[in-house]
């Protein structure tokens, strides 16, 4: 497929732009954790924000160049899924007023992408498969789900640290335990229903493709799994009132199973989902 070279040199810089953005506010946010430095936090928030309007820009020049939604090989689900998890954060903060939660998701964004970068930025033609209206519905889903674990899984790794940081810095920068725990309920619950939605529009994307609902692929099979974790940590929230530390626990390991079922599996498990 012929590039445009104008727009793919407009998606390299931004996409190298947001690179260094995302590393500079992981920085910062270091800085304002550990050193307890009030403008790093600021200008953090700041470089996230740069960070996020140019890797906007590098995901519409991308969709723009290849004529359909950036989401169908490595390269691009990872600058989404990174995109994704920009976003989420970005609505806790300004639901929340809660910045120094950069100081967990702003690493994971910059690995994210960093992965990305590693990947083939190739344009290529639609395999048959991919060549389906239900290819925004499900990846869409999947990149919201992601965001809202990885906002899940900064939350709880605040809330297991609170205890060991200075009391006065905490009050200021951080909510008290009660909102952090409920903070991570809710981006758990957000994430388990775009999964459910990309599970089931992938189910009907499947069933259209290959003709099974299911073929227990290594992508559906730790989807599953995932699931099952997440589902495991609203039941025992909801119905038997599992709170404080051992949810931000649960929280932090179902975000690993998340990165194995992009990640890993892509890496070590070839099957129906292993597009390049």
């Amino acid at each position: 497929m012929q590039a445009n070279p104008l727009l793919s040199q407009v998606e390299s810089v931004c996409f190298t732009a947001a690179l260094v953005l995302y590393l500079i506010a992981t920085a910062l946010y270091f800085v304002h954790f550990a050193a307890r430095q009030e403008k790093a936090g600021r200008f953090a928030l700041w470089a996230m924000a740069a960070g996020f309007a140019v890797h906007t820009v590098c995901i519409a020049a991308r969709g723009i160049n290849a004529g359909r939604l950036p989401l169908t090989n490595q390269y691009e689900f990872a600058a989404s899924f990174a995109w994704g998890i920009v976003l989420c954060f970005f609505l806790f903060v300004w639901r929340f007023r809660f910045n120094a939660l950069g100081t967990f998701v702003a690493p994971v964004v910059f690995l994210v992408i960093g992965y990305a970068a590693m990947q083939s930025r190739d344009i290529h033609a639609l395999m048959p498969a991919l060549q389906s209206n239900w290819l925004a519905f499900h990846v869409s889903t999947a990149i919201v789900s992601y965001g809202a674990f990885g906002v899940a899984f900064g939350v709880a790794m605040v809330y297991l640290l609170a205890d060991k940081l200075q009391a006065a810095f905490a009050r200021r920068h951080f909510p008290d335990k009660e909102t952090l725990d409920l903070i991570v309920y809710r981006a758990v619950a957000l994430g388990f229903l775009f999964l459910t939605l990309c599970m089931i529009t992938g189910a009907i994307w499947a069933q259209r493709a290959w003709g099974s609902y299911w073929s227990w692929d290594p992508k559906e099979t730790w989807s599953l799994i995932t699931w099952i974790i997440y589902a495991i940590f609203l039941h025992l929230r909801l119905n038997r009132g599992w709170q404080g530390k051992k949810a931000a626990v649960f929280a932090a390991v179902g975000f690993v199973c998340v990165l194995f079922t992009y990640v890993g599996v892509n890496t070590l498990l070839a099957g129906l989902h292993s597009y390049k």
